[in-house]
């Protein structure tokens, strides 16, 4: 993120500017988006852009009350993702160079849970806005998804598949459990009145927990007639996906039914961190041997639940580790994205509520007319 003195020097400034941005995310967009409302992940060659840095980016602008960035991002997810269609067609995950001449969609299939906060952010933005149109694009997408990623699992009931294609054997269904976050389908659940999504989050509350036997989260999990497996694919580790699995759950409200649940078993995750100066990069799930240290974001997406857990020793330290190693340069997306996510939770940026309600903390000055 910002460093201290930079964020200081925020503050100091705060006489001469009109509207109290927040200023990781104007340091976000410069470093990330380009002047369409795309989000360039530079650290790769084909300078990719993926629904999910357009996902998160329509949140942390709605966060920061920013109605311009959230509508160049808006446009630039329809127009490129969708085939000018979002309505109808959900957005494709991944976009960039094909060739030295060529920029278009280069893999078509979705991503489940940009897709979730894409509706979810949507219907939020039509509330916080009054903005209608938002809130019927919103509903439509949500539509779209349980139409065409979801399934009928037997031992497991509805569930929400990573994507529409791709995730399903004959005798396996491969999940994802940081795609799942419970604030935005019990918000999507609230919004669309759609009992499915209720369906959705029971069983997603089994994928999280089953992701976890040994308290450490698993990127990818598979499900197979005699219950949960470690996945095939990725050997059960878990890692960059999984980071967000403890950023959901310790975003999660004290009264969410289930977040003491989630939050008591992958408690030796978070005693590993409070033990450390980072969090572990690679940890494999079965065994508990680790490898690496995470980036600065990994940090940041651990802080939700150090607070909730108050271990204040820990929570400071992979705080201003956060914050100082973040935001430096434009090829850290994930982790950048991680650390907004993660100190905009501590700053009070914004909350969830029991109903995936979303609160946020707009200064009077910033609640300008657009």
């Amino acid at each position: 993120m910002l460093s201290t003195s930079l964020l200081l020097a925020d503050s100091a400034l705060g006489a001469g500017v009109k509207c109290e941005a927040w200023p990781a995310w104007q340091r976000f967009k410069l470093l990330y988006m380009s002047h369409d409302g795309r989000i360039v992940d530079a650290s790769t060659e084909a300078q990719i852009t993926t629904s999910e840095g357009q996902s998160y980016a329509l949140f942390f602008s709605l966060v920061s009350n920013d109605r311009e960035a959230f509508d160049r991002a808006l446009r630039w997810t329809h127009s490129n993702l969708s085939g000018s269609q979002l309505d109808k067609n959900l957005p494709a995950w991944k976009w960039g160079r094909a060739d030295e001449s060529s920029w278009r969609v280069l893999d078509g299939n979705s991503a489940s849970d940009a897709d979730l906060w894409i509706a979810y952010t949507l219907g939020e933005a039509a509330r916080l806005w009054k903005e209608q149109r938002y809130s019927s694009l919103g509903a439509e997408i949500a539509r779209n998804i349980l139409r065409r990623a979801v399934a009928t699992v037997p031992g497991l009931g509805t569930v929400l598949l990573p994507g529409p294609q791709g995730f399903v054997t004959d005798d396996s269904w491969r999940l994802n459990p940081s795609y799942v976050p419970l604030s935005v389908l019990r918000g999507l659940e609230r919004q669309t009145k759609e009992p499915l999504w209720g369906e959705i989050i029971r069983s997603s509350e089994q994928v999280i927990l089953g992701a976890a036997p040994k308290g450490f989260a698993a990127d990818w999990v598979e499900f197979t007639r005699n219950g949960f497996i470690a996945d095939r694919r990725s050997r059960g580790v878990g890692s960059y996906d999984a980071i967000r699995v403890y950023l959901w759950a310790g975003m999660l409200p004290a009264s969410d039914p289930v977040r003491d649940k989630i939050v008591d078993v992958l408690k030796p995750a978070l005693e590993s961190v409070a033990k450390r100066t980072a969090p572990v990069e690679i940890v494999d799930t079965q065994t508990l041997e680790t490898r690496g240290d995470g980036p600065p974001g990994f940090s940041a997406a651990l802080l939700p639940m150090l607070a909730n857990a108050r271990m204040t020793a820990a929570l400071q330290s992979h705080r201003q580790r956060a914050a100082e190693g973040s935001l430096q340069n434009n090829r850290s997306y994930y982790s950048d994205a991680l650390s907004l996510f993660g100190l905009g939770w501590l700053e009070q940026r914004y909350r969830f509520n029991r109903s995936g309600l979303l609160s946020v903390r707009w200064t009077p000055a910033c609640d300008r007319p657009h």
